[in-house]
């Protein structure tokens, strides 16, 4: 949300709008990453920036943890994911990602999804989580490719520019470098990380029409909704139908736009 001294903040007090906006996405896309990880069962997991659970559930239903502890700053997604994933295995916390709340050497894996790129400065979260892992222990990251991967916002955002090209700061293609190619893959080696390699990761988002495209956008919860939130009615109007025009519909009006993600693997030394 973009206000009237020029700051930039991006809410999220709130659980419940983010699952239609990005929380079904987040949860195809996390079972995706963790599949891929193939890991073995019984091992001790920490969730970084876990919001209301998505990487969490992942790892609950598929990687046979033995432990998992969630950690995010937000009290309010943290009491969501608390209440989606009742299980004696997860325990969840509020907590920074540059200050985990867990001993050393305590876990032997780590996973943060989509959370790196709103981090002020992801080498040292990075570095706080090679803290947390065991010798060898493995830390896996992803985040979405806002600047052409991620189609669901790259139709939001370049409308938005055309509406108002003053707005193309916020654009989170720009806002987020961490997000372009081999990025991510520095930030791991920077902070000292070793075996580092990444691959891309995609999924499509489907809607069933405009509407289920567009609403979410009006929830208030992330960068996009909340600059629609800072607009005048007529503005958000004129941006709605400039959206419109832009999505690719099926003949039933159903809009499917792939989504790509960046996913980045390191061990501790």
């Amino acid at each position: 949300m973009r206000h009237a001294d020029g700051v930039t903040i991006d809410p999220w007090t709130t659980a419940d709008p983010y699952e239609p906006f990005m929380g079904r996405w987040s949860r195809q896309l996390a079972a995706d990453v963790v599949s891929w990880l193939a890991p073995p069962p019984g091992a001790r997991w920490l969730d970084v920036g876990c919001g209301t659970g998505a990487a969490s559930a992942a790892v609950l239903g598929s990687a046979a943890p033995s432990s998992l502890v969630g950690v995010d700053p937000s009290a309010a997604y943290v009491e969501a994911a608390s209440g989606q994933h009742a299980n004696p295995r997860a325990t969840f916390r509020v907590g920074n990602a540059d200050n985990l709340p867990v001993p050393d050497s305590s876990v032997d894996e780590v996973i943060s999804g989509l959370v790196l790129n709103f981090v002020p400065d992801p080498v040292a979260a990075i570095g706080e989580m090679r803290r947390a892992l065991v010798s060898g222990g493995r830390v896996t990251a992803y985040v979405w490719d806002y600047a052409d991967g991620m189609k669901m916002l790259r139709h939001f955002w370049d409308a938005v520019i055309t509406h108002d090209p003053a707005a193309a700061g916020l654009d989170e293609g720009v806002r987020f470098p961490l997000c372009l190619p081999g990025a991510l893959e520095r930030c791991f080696v920077a902070a000292g990380l070793v075996e580092v390699g990444g691959q891309p990761v995609e999924i499509v988002t489907a809607f069933d029409g405009f509407e289920d495209y567009w609403r979410p956008f009006l929830g208030g919860q992330g960068p996009a909704p909340g600059y629609c939130a800072s607009l005048s009615t007529s503005d958000l109007d004129a941006l709605r139908e400039l959206v419109r025009a832009t999505l690719p519909a099926e003949a039933d009006g159903s809009i499917r736009l792939p989504a790509r993600a960046w996913a980045v693997t390191g061990r501790s030394a």
